[in-house]
């Protein structure tokens, strides 16, 4: 059965730095945004808000709307569904508590589910930092409109 799947994640850009999860999911290091999968009964903003304090034990105010995508995208992970990504600028409503590292995938240990945060510096991002092809495009669309 084919299903539509939306994802919601976060921009959040401090002096300016994009942050980044490095995540190692079903077998694969993958980098994108913070976020993840609307659950049924919640708006995209409570998606994002809970995200952001479940990953990282951060609250978050969404700022403004960025990019929903407008291309047809299949999930990575089941060719049987169809992504819809909503990208949303967020700022802290608090110091940050969570640890980042400058290494790529700097996992405690690999394993389904591990994490890693990191900053990326604005003016050295590149879509390539991503890994899925809507994260690529809003990478792109971010340095062409902020950087």
């Amino acid at each position: 059965m084919k299903s539509l799947n939306v994802r919601v994640y976060g921009i959040l850009i401090h002096e300016n730095k994009l942050l980044v999860s490095d995540e190692y999911i079903k077998g694969m290091k993958i980098t994108k945004l913070p976020g993840g999968g609307l659950e049924f009964g919640e708006g995209t903003h409570e998606c994002l808000k809970r995200e952001f304090k479940e990953e990282l034990d951060l609250d978050v105010e969404i700022e403004s709307h960025f990019y929903t995508t407008d291309f047809f995208v299949n999930s990575a992970f089941s060719r049987a569904n169809q992504l819809i990504s909503i990208y949303y600028f967020v700022k802290q409503k608090h110091d940050f508590k969570f640890n980042t590292s400058q290494i790529p995938f700097d996992f405690i240990k690999l394993e389904e589910g591990a994490q890693s945060m990191r900053w990326i510096a604005m003016p050295e991002l590149s879509e390539n930092d991503f890994t899925f092809i809507i994260d690529k495009k809003v990478g792109e669309l971010l340095i062409n409109n902020i950087v």
